[in-house]
């Protein structure tokens, strides 16, 4: 078992886990050491007890993006190994079943972007500064952004910021739906933390299917007709749906995240 010296790792709220890229003296950019450590956290840490995952990065910022110097000089197998990597992380972040939420803080660069779009929320902070490097850098964009960018801001909007390098404010971001809340800059991870908590409460089963079926659209109606049944059928025998049924009957909020009300 590694040590997970670059990320902090906490529960701000209940059932909420708090990933943070913890690289202050690269503004916590990503290399192989970051990335494996999420994998490990991911792959090992994450039981039925947690509910959403807040994603982000400390002292003020999320990522300086990529670890430039570590992509230097590599060989085919080499620069092959590390996109394999990146995808392991990227699949294991987009399957996640529970809620995803980003603190998009200060500099926020090229492979943070990418992790993010992997959301369910993302929050920035007034001052956040949000750059895509990659055509200044020789390169196509990564972390399955040419995949996720678009789905969420469309493709004119997603072409020009790829190609303008210009820095996207905080405020810009929101403008365009790349986050979904923007506030002070001081107000990011606590915004986040009550987000996540309040995504914590959803039905966990109920969620996980719309996420997936969200992630993976149908490529026809039938099709989306007939995962629509499974789900639903599956859904309708379960216990959250007493409790939400019960809760509607009594007029009174529902409570999904007592051990007895879980989704089976």
């Amino acid at each position: 078992m590694i040590s997970y010296s670059k990320l902090r790792i906490d529960e701000p709220a209940p059932q909420v886990m708090r990933l943070l890229t913890d690289r202050p003296e690269k503004r916590n950019a990503i290399d192989h050491n970051v990335r494996q450590q999420l994998i490990e956290v991911l792959t090992n840490l994450l039981t039925p007890d947690t509910r959403a995952l807040v994603i982000g990065g400390t002292h003020g910022h999320f990522s300086a993006g990529g670890d430039l110097p570590s992509m230097i000089d590599l060989s085919e197998g080499e620069a092959r190994s590390r996109l394999q990597h990146i995808a392991h992380l990227c699949r294991l972040i987009s399957t996640t079943g529970i809620p995803v939420v980003t603190a998009m803080e200060g500099f926020s660069a090229g492979a943070c972007i990418g992790l993010a779009l992997f959301s369910d929320y993302i929050v920035a902070g007034k001052s956040t500064k949000i750059l895509f490097p990659f055509m200044k850098l020789g390169l196509v964009p990564d972390w399955g952004m040419l995949y996720t960018l678009p789905r969420r801001i469309g493709l004119a909007a997603a072409r020009r910021l790829l190609t303008s390098g210009e820095p996207v404010s905080g405020d810009e971001a929101q403008r365009l739906g790349l986050a979904d809340e923007t506030v002070s800059d001081e107000e990011v991870m606590a915004t986040v933390v009550r987000r996540a908590a309040e995504l914590a409460g959803l039905p966990r089963a109920a969620f996980a299917l719309m996420k997936r079926r969200l992630t993976c659209v149908s490529a026809t109606l039938d099709e989306e007709l007939g995962r629509e049944e499974e789900d639903q059928s599956l859904l309708l025998r379960g216990e959250d749906f007493r409790e939400g049924y019960t809760a509607f009957v009594e007029k009174r909020k529902a409570d999904f995240t007592r051990p007895d009300r879980r989704a089976k």
